[in-house]
């Protein structure tokens, strides 16, 4: 017999939350495979198990917060078949049964079997429950197959899963009145809103803008995207030129490239620059190593890489840690100007925008250009509206003179 422990995840993280059991009880189980996963402050974590053998219980359900060492599922010796099961269930598996409409007992088994074979995420399964439907009857929009809480609430909104569920008006949740509804917040997504608000509460946060004219990026962009994507079979876009003038500021405004650590400011001789990426569970940082090194497709490759393992749930703690700047682009939600707020300890982040055309004064003349809003949100306690502003302008002017950024480079 062996027993399935919250390994140790990072130093900073004590407890996670199960996610996703990828294994149920009566199933074989291979030494080193996975087992469940794990969503942590960060990351998702897949646990593995290190011995073979067949899974005889589940100590834990999805949603439940687990801590680190904690036992929480039992991997019994045998072969294993999902009849050989016992009868001892998850609580969360007993929830699933006990909300279903009435049925005969295998027809019943076999929804349950159904609905534990459907990836989806704990909210999802305990919203799923709360309305009395199949999970194997939605189909989600995830392209990876997962269903999310957004499919369930979709489905339950047809006319015909509705009529499926014989529950009573006096014992339906006031939710499914269409008027609300409730869903527990991740974990990721309370950590997140509890450092953001750490965040406006410690610093002495301020914001300054400025606006670019894109027109001289866009136009080198045009002319060298497809040779560009033939040479180095890497799309060339906006993040590249912007990590590159960030760059090159952070070199000359220094403190911009700081951190607080008690009562010293410890000034950063590298440039490893957070690109912030939304995901469906929140906003992370992956971290574009030792930027100031990399050319423009090196650059290009690297946020593409991150990028995907982000929409893929595959980042690494590595992957996040020991940023020294933030870029945020909101403009490819559409958001025209916005404050964007500090990366943890980091003292400056700067916010992309939309690109908007606008007309404006060239000389003595009104043209019609494609206009970004930038912001640089800082933190006082370091930086002076000298630096601040300094900063944002030789951002500013290198993009609006991008062979200066080549030259940058």
């Amino acid at each position: 017999m062996a027993e399935i422990i919250v390994p140790e995840l990072a130093e900073s993280i004590t407890e996670g939350t199960i996610a996703q059991w990828l294994k149920q009880p009566g199933d074989t189980v291979e030494k080193g495979e996975f087992i469940v996963e794990l969503e942590t402050d960060k990351v998702n974590v897949e646990v593995i198990s290190e011995e073979a053998g067949v899974v005889s219980e589940l100590l834990a359900a999805e949603g439940d917060t687990v801590q680190v060492g904690q036992v929480i599922a039992v991997v019994g010796a045998g072969s294993g078949s999902t009849a050989s099961a016992p009868a001892a269930q998850p609580e969360a598996k007993e929830e699933v049964k006990a909300t279903e409409a009435p049925k005969a007992a295998p027809v019943a088994e076999e929804t349950s079997n159904e609905q534990d074979r459907t990836i989806a995420s704990p909210a999802a399964r305990k919203l799923a429950r709360e309305k009395g439907i199949n999970l194997s009857e939605i189909s989600p929009v995830d392209p990876m197959g997962r269903v999310r809480v957004q499919d369930v609430s979709a489905h339950g909104s047809a006319p015909t899963p509705t009529k499926a569920a014989p529950a009573s008006a006096a014992s339906a949740p006031k939710e499914d009145d269409g008027r609300t509804t409730r869903e527990k917040m991740s974990r990721r997504r309370q950590t997140i809103a509890s450092r953001l608000l750490e965040v406006r509460q410690n610093t002495a946060m301020l914001t300054t803008f400025n606006e670019i004219d894109m027109t001289n990026v866009m136009a080198l962009r045009s002319r060298k995207k497809d040779k560009f994507f033939e040479d180095h079979d890497v799309r060339l876009g906006f993040m590249s030129f912007f990590t590159k003038a960030v760059v090159a500021a952070l070199k000359k405004y220094p403190y911009v490239n700081s951190q607080i650590d008690g009562t010293d400011i410890v000034k950063n001789n590298f440039y490893d620059i957070g690109i912030a990426v939304s995901t469906e569970g929140g906003l992370v940082v992956p971290i574009v190593r030792d930027a100031d090194r990399k050319n423009f497709s090196e650059i290009e490759a690297n946020i593409g890489e991150l990028a995907k393992k982000a929409r893929d749930n595959k980042l690494a703690l590595s992957d996040m840690s020991g940023g020294s700047f933030t870029i945020t682009n909101g403009g490819v939600f559409g958001s025209l100007m916005s404050t964007p707020i500090l990366n943890g300890t980091q003292v400056g982040i700067l916010g992309m925008h939309t690109i908007q055309k606008r007309p404006v004064a060239i000389g003595n003349e009104i043209e019609i250009r494609p206009m970004m809003y930038v912001a640089l949100s800082y933190d006082h306690r370091v930086i002076d509206g000298k630096d601040s502003v300094g900063f944002l302008k030789t951002v500013k002017e290198l993009l609006e003179n991008p062979e200066d950024l080549l030259l940058e480079s």
